[in-house]
């Protein structure tokens, strides 16, 4: 076999549609662009939000009812972990975020994230739980079976922007 002998499969390669080649062709006259009009011209085109000179969404978008107002970005997710969950530890451990992962309650990615304790089901053992949050069910529970609950704390960031009230205070203050 030589490189001259290759060739590309059967069917893979199609020869390309001459267009504007007369009526002989088939694709004669117009060149397959339908007759006048935008598209039919040299460099015509309709770019891709245009919508037929109705105002396109994109304008149409920042007034529509509650769009742009979601929280969902700021709120902070947290995984749910219940009291029975709980059992699976031997009296006396620690229960970190970790220990819960190697457990198999939650995944190695949650672990690093929130955590929250809720109240659903029972314990019967002492448990130091380590969370972020804690229901006060779930810590009535952890505390009425001996155990006791610490909660991890989270990092709070100082506001950058002053509110204009706080300005008052502070000029009130100096004076």
């Amino acid at each position: 076999m030589k490189l001259s002998d290759l060739r590309p499969a059967p069917g893979s390669h199609k020869a390309e549609r001459r267009v504007g080649r007369g009526h002989g062709s088939g694709r004669g006259k117009t060149a397959g662009r339908g007759t006048k009009g935008q598209k039919a011209r040299s460099g015509g085109h309709v770019y891709r939000s245009f919508n037929g000179g109705q105002t396109r969404l994109n304008k149409r978008l920042p007034f529509v009812r509650g769009l742009g107002n979601s929280t969902v970005a700021f709120r902070d997710g947290y995984t749910i972990i219940n009291v029975v969950d709980l059992e699976l530890f031997e009296g006396g451990s620690q229960v970190r975020p970790e220990d819960l992962a190697t457990q198999g309650l939650i995944t190695p990615a949650q672990s690093k994230g929130l955590i929250k304790i809720l109240g659903d089901g029972e314990i019967d053992r002492a448990l130091t739980v380590h969370a972020h949050k804690f229901s006060a069910t779930a810590k009535a529970k952890i505390e009425a079976a001996g155990g006791s609950v610490e909660i991890i704390p989270t990092r709070v960031y100082e506001k950058t922007k002053r509110r204009k009230d706080e300005n008052k205070d502070t000029a009130e203050a100096a004076q």
